[in-house]
């Protein structure tokens, strides 16, 4: 470990996502003088929308606070390919405009998603090769290749005159990846005897006991799933699983079948996969109007959609919206997947449409189809029992996933454990580390092609109208504030169409409310308006028990 000199500077480590919550990761680690010192962030990521937050599709960490220290960030570091890490790059590297690390896998998958907008044809991105070093700011950085679901994983090395650390980034300790190289045990040792002040740690899979499996053993299970199959079979997965559509595209092979892609979403991680060497050997895949030529017992699709996306090739499938496939009793649709927490309902309805076909449904509960790219616990054990940290922070898990890794770090004998979320700045060194400050940690949604934040009016405005309905209602009056004419109102899911005696009452309740008004405050715009949006919500709350978003429109004449 390098020398803890006592230079009046601080090694700081600060997540702003991907720290209490699993995906959308934003890690930047700092140093320098405590007043201004130098940053650099590692991984910039996205999350996706889910029923509570209507019409958002994408959501990301808030980078207000290294936005604001623009200046000194130096540049971005990202581990792999996954959106949790790189999807947010299209929406927010122009708040910062500085370059972009990576190895040649992850290069080509993000200068695919940044060609779609002649905005980023200048970005800056600088291709590292794989266990590179390099220099970023004032860090000393080299990459270390793991395993995980996707080519080329990195941990990161930050090497700094107050020590080292090690961030892991996602990862698993897979004998037989099947793609890419396997991890690097040699520079995982070496790393460990240098020594390590601390370690920046997955805990996705902390609660899962033994290991998450290896990839090269799911073959053998998918063969016996498909031989002998008389109809379609389709199988689902994650599209940047490169390595599961190589083992699909062997099995397929092996039972004689065709491979046809449905999903657009595959077309880039193929093409960056053949551009860096992977997926040489696999029978070519076929394009979905190839489909419909190709007998049953001979067809193998593999298609997006295992989470029960509404707008993905399988949920179009089951609706029997997808304009070249389509399936029937006989078929069977593999699951070889895992359910992300949040999707369960979307994939049950999914799987019920599918089996109201006549079709059969296989899952990872059924057969052995599928492996996580995180590490369960007897690898993090043997990852601690090898690098040896100080100090363990555990990061890509939700609050009780870091407390539990906490507790299992201390286990391997290390010294300290700090558990933060979003916005907890920790000081690594000197000193013990500890949470020294907490900075803002919002988040930021994808709403209709421009970035807002998720606690803002406009989407929580937005849930209330899900949840309660709108009701807007029209006044108008004379100078003096008389009535003229009945008042009117309109609703959004709150009545039903022949609902007439609500709507009187609703009503009266309007006009009540500017009849009981003083002379002088009859005179005054907002106060009828107030008067009159309070009386009509508390009768629907009263009448109801909802509250609806209330909107008056006052006409003076």
């Amino acid at each position: 470990m390098a020398n803890k000199t006592n230079t009046g500077e601080e090694l700081l480590f600060l997540p702003l996502g991907g720290a209490g919550e699993i995906g959308m990761n934003l890690n930047l680690y700092g140093y320098g003088k405590p007043d201004n010192p130098d940053w650099i962030m590692l991984d910039l990521g996205i999350s996706f929308g889910d029923n509570s937050q209507p019409g958002v599709d994408v959501v990301m960490p808030d980078p207000q606070f290294i936005e604001d220290h623009k200046d000194k960030l130096k540049g971005i570091v990202l581990t792999h390919a996954h959106e949790d890490h790189l999807g947010a790059v299209p929406y927010l590297w122009d708040r910062f405009q500085c370059p972009i690390y990576a190895t040649p896998f992850t290069v080509s998958v993000l200068k695919r998603k940044l060609a779609e907008d002649s905005a980023f044809d200048n970005v800056p991105i600088i291709e590292i090769p794989l266990n590179g070093k390099f220099n970023v700011g004032p860090f000393e950085l080299e990459l270390i290749t793991l395993t995980h679901s996707i080519p080329e994983p990195n941990g990161v090395v930050l090497r700094t005159p107050l020590g080292t650390v090690f961030h892991t980034g996602d990862w698993k300790l897979d004998p037989d990846p099947v793609l890419g190289a396997g991890y690097d045990k040699d520079a995982l040792r070496q790393l460990g005897e240098e020594g390590v002040l601390a370690m920046v740690c997955d805990s996705t899979n902390i609660f899962t006991q033994g290991s998450s499996g290896s990839e090269g053993d799911i073959l053998d299970n998918l063969l016996d799933l498909i031989k002998d199959r008389k109809g379609r079979v389709i199988i689902t997965c994650f599209a940047s699983n490169v390595a599961r559509l190589q083992t699909i595209s062997k099995a397929a092979k092996m039972c004689g079948r065709d491979i046809v892609l449905a999903g657009r979403s595959f077309g880039r991680m193929i093409a960056s996969a053949k551009e860096n060497g992977y997926l040489k050997d696999v029978p070519n895949f076929l394009d979905e109007e190839y489909a419909s030529q190709i007998p049953k017992d001979k067809l193998l699709i593999v298609c997006t959609g295992s989470q029960g996306e509404a707008r993905a090739a399988l949920a179009r499938i089951a609706n029997d919206d997808h304009p070249r496939i389509s399936v029937s009793k006989g078929d069977v649709v593999i699951f070889s997947s895992r359910k992300i927490p949040g999707n369960e309902v979307s994939i049950s309805t999914l799987q019920n449409k599918l089996v109201r076909i006549g079709v059969e449904i296989i899952t990872d509960k059924d057969a052995f189809i599928h492996v996580s790219g995180h590490p369960a616990r007897d690898e993090m054990l043997e990852m601690y029992q090898t690098i040896k940290p100080e100090i363990s922070i555990p990061v890509h898990g939700e609050l009780r996933h870091l407390i539990e890794h906490a507790a299992l770090a201390k286990t391997c004998h290390v010294k300290q454990a700090v558990i933060t979320e979003n916005g907890g700045m920790i000081r690594l060194a000197p000193g013990p580390a500890e949470i020294i400050d907490n900075v803002h940690s919002g988040r930021l949604a994808l709403e209709g092609g421009r970035l807002v934040k998720l606690d803002s009016e406009l989407i929580r405005g937005r849930t209330r109208a899900l949840w309660n309905g709108t009701a807007t209602v029209t006044v108008v009056v004379d100078k003096v504030g008389h009535l003229l004419g009945d008042v009117q109102i309109s609703t959004i899911g709150l009545l039903e169409s022949d609902d007439f005696d609500f709507e009187d009452e609703a009503l009266d309740c309007a006009e009540d409310a500017v009849e009981r008004l003083s002379h002088k405050d009859r005179r005054d715009d907002a106060k009828v308006s107030e008067a009159v949006r309070i009386a009509v919500r508390r009768y629907f709350r009263r009448q109801f028990k909802k509250n609806p978003v209330t909107t008056v429109h006052l006409v003076r004449v």
